[in-house]
């Protein structure tokens, strides 16, 4: 919900109720779902009679208070999922290989020796016909189905993190890189060739340094909407977990708190993020892009306008978990359980026949076989595992993870905590092959020769016979159990759809990639692209032209890597008003200059190039005074120039972490959770300028003084220049002057030093040492040009 004021929360029914019968609901919180029916008046005055009773003992002289142990378990008290018992179990089945442990395991994990702790334990798949176990699909092919979860490089440290990934892709499954990045040493495979590279890339709405060399190395690249675990955060770091390593590698300063922006920076609606999807599919073609969605009411709706947005992947995220960098407060009563969202997902997109073209995840606590079979038969092709994989590394449930003082090296940066990382690849990779196993007894006790054939198959789903504690027997299951009937034959793009009635994946998106100007762009820089030589290339654009530069700067990447080529290799000279998502993650090497306008986007990812639009010198309007860009560019830059001849939109530079820019003039937001890089504008601000920015500088110069009304006070801080920062201000006018041929920095630097007097700093109140501002290539290598045309 990003930064709001306490009146936005009251009175917003920003939750909803599980297991609370509709009486209630209707009676006392009108408007708010509560998809499951349950408890009524009577059971809830019962609830609080019973702890009454306990407070109000008989025995005056007996104090025994229910401890409870909601946060961490305690003895004797509220059951977890997690506990002693259960965590053994797992860890001894690991190390031992011990397929007797691990039964044990699951014997606590799938409630069958202990409490239920999940909607799932109160479901029971129906038995078949039964099949010999040897016609069962082998374990390692069902393991390719495993991912991990999305645990960022920060919430835990590189040994696990690495650990995950060297595990997964010895399975043939996926490890997640989590929003907090990657290291590209870890790209290439190792001379043994086993590999540390994560196959899913998470950009989270482009945040925490993606650029395109990131991209380009990634089998599946996941948008981040919003997390299960810890709804409304994301994946926020305390300072005291950014050491240099991860500042590096998120582009952030050492030792601050790293915010995490919410999504609607970028994306308002449904449109804008298949504006996203087709920003990502154009450097790396070939990889699925996923979208990550939250176990809450409507979701189902959701996931219908996200298929059509062309998503390869969804991912359902439930409230397990989320625990390497959250708050105790952050981890109980939030979110949803994914059964819900998944079968919610599963109803929608079958009724409106759009079910086969997406692949579906459940993500969420899952720890067992019999969790992947109820995940399968309410309609997931893939499960994520996180907690569970913790665990058979070495993970002991401590709940310290946000403190900085995980006593085994896993949830935590702290070099002398991580030297007692224990965890192993193989630790992982028997885990998961003994769940595999596990999978296959149960696929062979229901006549399941595939998994492919148990996805959706609901029918096969039914409500655990085992008694229930009183409370959870008055829940109702059936809103998971319905079958959903398909709807009529949908129309997508004018063509029949065949395919209506399935329930589960069977026909790729189809992205009409080809409608891309850049494949026009590469065709004609092809020699140029495999010499290095440098070359310049003219086109039209027109607004249907979106994101022209990505797939470009993607083939750069893939054969010249992060560094790119040289600066100018690759020249662009565009006439027209631009579509959106101009000079997306623009590689180094690569300059776009076009003259005439843009949409919404233009820089979103600045990799290292440079981007510059300027007006037609022969208009009959000053350039100053009218807007040339729309909202949210830069957006995510993590390197490179822009230069804009003209006032942008809302949102200027929002988490900019290393980019520079120049723009004359910008609407509300600008410079927002900006960690890096340096602004100049060269005009009015709009509102909230700087929020959140914990990096980086920007420099006002502005006659009407506006950013000293408009900035927020509680981020940053608003001072007068020294000479170092005239001195960066004027070189930056005069590449602006001479990549735009702007009259407004002509006349400034005309009057200079005078007019440097309506220059205002602008910069972070917390900062660490190196926050990076102008990078230092820039200022010893303004062009002579720019001096003399100045």
């Amino acid at each position: 919900m990003g930064i709001s004021t306490l009146s936005s929360y009251c009175g917003a029914q920003v939750f909803e109720a599980v297991g609370i019968a509709g009486t209630v609901m209707d009676r006392c919180f009108s408007g708010t779902p509560s998809r499951l029916d349950g408890a009524d008046l009577q059971v809830l005055a019962e609830e609080v009679l019973l702890r009454h009773r306990s407070a109000f003992r008989a025995d005056p002289g007996r104090l025994d208070p229910d401890l409870g142990g909601d946060h961490r378990w305690r003895q004797g008290d509220e059951s977890h999922a997690w506990n002693p018992e259960s965590v053994a179990a797992l860890q001894h089945a690991v190390r031992g290989d011990d397929p007797e442990r691990f039964r044990k395991f699951t014997e606590l994990a799938d409630a069958r020796t202990a409490p239920p702790t999940t909607l799932r334990h109160l479901l029971e798949p129906i038995p078949g016909e039964g099949i010999p176990l040897e016609e069962v699909e082998p374990a390692v092919l069902i393991v390719r189905r495993f991912v991990t979860g999305a645990m960022s490089l920060g919430s835990i440290s590189q040994e696990a993190h690495e650990t995950m990934a060297l595990a997964l892709n010895q399975l043939g499954g996926k490890s997640n890189t989590g929003e907090g990045g990657e290291d590209p040493a870890r790209f290439a495979p190792a001379s043994d060739g086993s590999s540390r590279r994560s196959a899913i890339k998470q950009v989270a709405s482009a945040r925490f340094g993606v650029n395109v060399n990131y991209l380009v190395n990634a089998d599946d690249i996941q948008i981040k909407i919003a997390q299960g675990a810890k709804p409304g955060e994301g994946g926020q770091l305390p300072g005291h977990k950014v050491d240099a390593n991860i500042a590096r590698l998120r582009h952030a300063v050492p030792g601050l708190e790293l915010i995490s922006p919410p999504p609607h920076h970028d994306i308002y609606s449904i449109e804008d993020l298949a504006q996203l999807i087709w920003d990502l599919k154009q450097p790396n073609p070939g990889a699925r892009v996923s979208v990550k969605l939250v176990s809450q009411a409507g979701v189902g709706t959701v996931a219908a306008g996200v298929v059509k947005a062309r998503a390869d992947h969804i991912t359902i995220s439930g409230h397990d978990g989320g625990t390497g960098a959250a708050p105790l407060s952050s981890i109980k009563h939030v979110g949803i359980p994914w059964e819900l969202g998944l079968a919610e997902t599963q109803q929608a997109l079958v009724r409106q026949g759009l079910r086969s073209r997406v692949t579906i995840q459940a993500d969420g606590g899952m720890r067992t076989g019999r969790d992947v079979v109820i995940a399968a038969l309410l309609g997931a092709e893939e499960f994520g595992f996180a907690t569970a994989a913790l665990v058979a590394t070495g993970c002991i449930l401590m709940r310290v993870c946000h403190l900085n003082t995980c006593p085994v090296g896993i949830a935590t940066q702290d070099p002398v905590l991580r030297r007692r990382f224990a965890g192993a690849p193989e630790h992982v990779v028997r885990f998961f092959m003994m769940v595999a196993e596990d999978v296959r007894a149960h696929m062979a006790g229901l006549g399941f020769r595939t998994v492919s054939e148990m996805v959706g198959r609901v029918d096969r789903l039914g409500e655990r016979a085992k008694a229930r504690p009183w409370k959870a027997g008055r829940l109702d299951l059936a809103p998971l159990l319905q079958a959903p009937i398909p709807g009529p034959a949908a129309l997508l793009r004018g063509r029949h759809r065949a395919d209506v009635e399935a329930r589960s994946y069977g026909q790729a998106q189809d992205h009409h990639l080809e409608a891309a100007l850049d494949l026009r762009l590469i065709r004609r820089l092809q020699g140029s692209l495999e010499t290095g030589e440098p070359a310049t290339v003219s086109a039209r654009v027109r607004s249907c032209h979106r994101a022209v530069g990505a797939r470009l700067s993607g083939e750069v990447a893939r054969r010249y890597g992060e560094d790119g080529l040289p600066e100018d290799t690759l020249r662009v000279r565009l006439r027209g008003i631009a579509g959106q998502s101009l000079g997306a993650w623009l590689a180094p090497g690569i300059s776009i200059t076009c003259v005439g306008a843009a949409n919404d986007y233009p820089g979103k990812g600045l990799s290292g190039g440079r981007l510059v639009v300027r007006t037609p010198r022969a208009i009959g309007y000053v350039p100053a005074a009218n807007v040339i860009i729309g909202n949210v560019a830069l957006y995510g830059a993590t390197a490179g120039e822009a230069y804009f001849e003209g006032q942008a939109g809302h949102r200027f530079a929002v988490r900019n972490s290393g980019a520079t820019a120049v723009v004359e003039g910008i609407g509300d937001h600008g410079c927002e959770y900006m960690t890096g890089g340096a602004v100049l504008v060269l005009g009015s601000v709009g509102e909230n300028f700087g929020a959140g920015m914990s990096g980086g500088v920007a420099y006002i110069l502005d006659s009407f003084q506006t950013v000293q009304r408009h900035h927020n006070p509680a981020s940053v801080e608003v001072t007068d220049p020294d000479q170092d920062d005239l001195a960066i201000v004027r070189e930056l006018l005069q590449r602006h002057l001479l990549y735009t041929g702007s009259q407004l920095a002509r006349r400034t630097l005309a009057g200079w030093p005078g007019s440097a007097t309506q220059l205002t700093l602008v910069r972070p109140r917390r900062r660490g040492a190196g926050v990076s501002g102008v990078p230092q290539r820039l200022l010893d290598t303004v062009p002579e040009s720019a001096a003399a045309s100045a």
